[in-house]
């Protein structure tokens, strides 16, 4: 069967940890017919309709003890199975790929119990429960980590590395007014769980600014910035567009941990402090970031042991140490596969023909 007659249904929603390598895939898939799964009035409602046909169907984790919202969040499930099913039937779907999630769920379950080719790509070090649970449904299970296929022992899994999105693989213009001559530090503490981590920095500024630096601090939209410091090398913005553009110019990055965020360090060859997000869901941003800092390509550091004086000083040694910074960026970028979604969408091609020669039991 050609290309332009397979018909994917890509589940992703949520973060654009979850969003973005699937839209990297997606755009690696010339030809195929692609409708995408979501969950109303997420990341996916925004990014996905003027591309791809989305569908939405209303889904939950598994948080906390057993209880009253256990029982729902079966139900919902059990709902969800039905809807992706009959979606599936009705629109003679030939494979669904996911990258995780709450909504990978159904759409995992639905395709396997309709004798479909499943794909799902985890990028998290350590596996979340859905893929840890239904890992072993799938036709491949693509991980961003060489670790990560120790946790999924029934699984068939492929090292592919995360897909990342096209524009942090060529140069990419910065409309920042960053002096060409200053060492660039850029914070991203995210819109989620970060306003710990800004107000530290927020205190470390001064020092850094004393010392030559420009700071890029995006605090995110729930978070105010926390500094009374104001200077034209000292910028503060909610959000922004060109990360990658950023990353690219930045001689220094402190982060949280989250999966896509690691590989777009990966990618653009950026030295990093880590402090992973304490409160992160099985503390899966923290092996995500050991992984980087065993390989030397990043710092890591616990948020509650960290203070404002062993921040500062830690940033200005590095910013001093030319040679370590430009070891650890080599050692990051190995880590990368710049190729990732590439290699992904010819595994799920390649799978899916191999799928429609065999013969099929009527369903």
């Amino acid at each position: 069967m050609s290309k332009a007659a397979i018909k994917l249904l890509v589940a992703a929603s949520g973060t654009g940890g979850h969003v973005f390598p699937a839209i990297a895939v997606a755009q690696k898939l010339a030809g195929y017919q692609i409708e995408w799964l979501g969950v109303p009035d997420r990341l996916e409602s925004q990014l996905v309709p003027q591309t791809y046909p989305l569908h939405t169907i209303r889904v939950g984790g598994f948080q906390g003890k057993l209880g009253i919202g256990t029982f729902k969040t079966i139900g919902g499930l059990i709902a969800g199975i039905f809807q992706v099913r009959a979606l599936l039937k009705q629109g003679k779907f030939d494979a669904v790929f996911s990258t995780g999630g709450y909504i990978s769920a159904p759409a995992i379950l639905a395709g396997y119990s309709l004798g479909l080719p499943v794909f799902l790509h985890e990028s998290n070090a350590i596996p979340g429960k859905v893929t840890r649970w239904l890992s072993p449904f799938c036709t491949k299970v693509a991980v961003g980590f060489v670790a990560t296929s120790k946790y999924l022992p029934r699984a068939k899994t492929i090292y592919l590395g995360t897909p990342c999105r096209a524009q942090f693989l060529t140069p990419q213009p910065l409309d920042l007014p960053i002096p060409e001559k200053s060492p660039l530090i850029v914070v991203v503490g995210g819109s989620q769980g970060a306003v710990a981590l800004n107000q530290m920095i927020g205190e470390c500024v001064k020092i850094w600014l004393e010392a030559g630096a420009t700071i890029v601090h995006i605090v995110g939209g729930a978070n105010a910035a926390t500094a009374t410091v104001v200077h034209p090398q000292y910028i503060v913005l909610p959000f922004y567009d060109n990360m990658a553009g950023l990353l690219q110019r930045a001689d220094l990055a402190i982060s949280r941990a989250g999966a896509a965020t690691l590989n777009e360090l990966m990618i653009t060859r950026t030295p990093s402090i880590l402090v992973p997000y304490p409160y992160a869901a099985e503390d899966h941003q923290y092996y995500n970031a050991k992984i980087l800092a065993a390989a030397n390509g990043a710092l890591l550091f616990r948020q509650e042991s960290l203070t404002v004086k062993f921040l500062a000083t830690e940033v200005l040694n590095l910013l001093q140490n030319s040679q370590r910074l430009a070891t650890m960026a080599s050692n990051v970028s190995a880590l990368g596969v710049i190729n990732s979604a590439d290699l992904l969408a010819d595994t799920i091609g390649e799978s899916i023909n191999a799928h429609q020669r065999s013969p099929q039991p009527t369903q």
